[in-house]
């Protein structure tokens, strides 16, 4: 059943949505370095790498220069649109492409490029590759604002690896172990709550059993 509405929300939101992605395609081609889309490989269902399509927001060879794989908040990499794409999440919006293919979910684990995918635990790590990942989730509510949270960082790398990964893990397995169809739904709802209102913290009202997060990311 979940597959079915992923077919199902995935079509309707491109439907809905391409005017607006017709504009930012047109933006994107005759701006910044002329390039549109970007695949980045990251770890899929049952372990498997998939292309992961965004917009083009960063330079060409962002993975390679500054802190790599990791953005941070005002990123130098990023460029000018890409700022607004990131802020508004329309940058996402071609993974609806990878739900409707298969790649993805609409909810489910956060995918990870393969460097932050090997930050988790063992144990995690077999969780996360039992299902497909998701364009939203458990994590990727909690850390909307991981940018802001890694530019405050004295070292943005070593604070993903022993805060932000642990963490994220622990909330990702818990997702796949509550999965149902009610969950879905719910998260689904949290999430179009989350951007509406950014400063909400409903996510903690509507799971209240969710793993607490450590003293170095209270507040969330």
């Amino acid at each position: 059943m979940q597959r079915f509405f992923d077919i199902f929300f995935s079509g309707l939101a491109l439907i809905i949505f391409s005017p607006l992605l017709v504009l930012i395609v047109m933006v994107l081609r005759f701006s910044g370095e002329g390039e549109v889309f970007f695949a980045q490989q990251r770890v899929g269902l049952n372990g498997k790498m998939f292309g992961l399509l965004k917009f083009a927001t960063m330079l060409k060879n962002s993975p390679y220069i500054g802190t790599g794989t990791v953005t941070v908040k005002n990123d130098p990499r990023i460029l000018p649109i890409g700022r607004f794409l990131r802020k508004t999440k329309i940058d996402e919006l071609p993974q609806l492409l990878n739900v409707f293919f298969g790649d993805m979910s609409i909810v489910g684990p956060r995918p990870q490029e393969l460097r932050c995918f090997e930050a988790f635990t063992a144990d995690v790590q077999r969780h996360i590759v039992k299902v497909r990942p998701g364009l939203s989730g458990i994590g990727s509510i909690i850390f909307r604002d991981e940018e802001s949270l890694l530019h405050d960082a004295k070292d943005p790398v070593i604070f993903y690896d022993a805060v932000i990964a642990p963490y994220k893990g622990e909330v990702e397995k818990w997702y796949i172990d509550n999965q149902s169809l009610a969950n879905y739904f719910l998260i689904i709802f949290v999430t179009v709550w989350a951007v509406l209102f950014t400063g909400s913290r409903i996510i903690w009202r509507v799971f209240p059993s969710l793993p607490h997060p450590p003293k170095e990311l209270a507040g969330m």
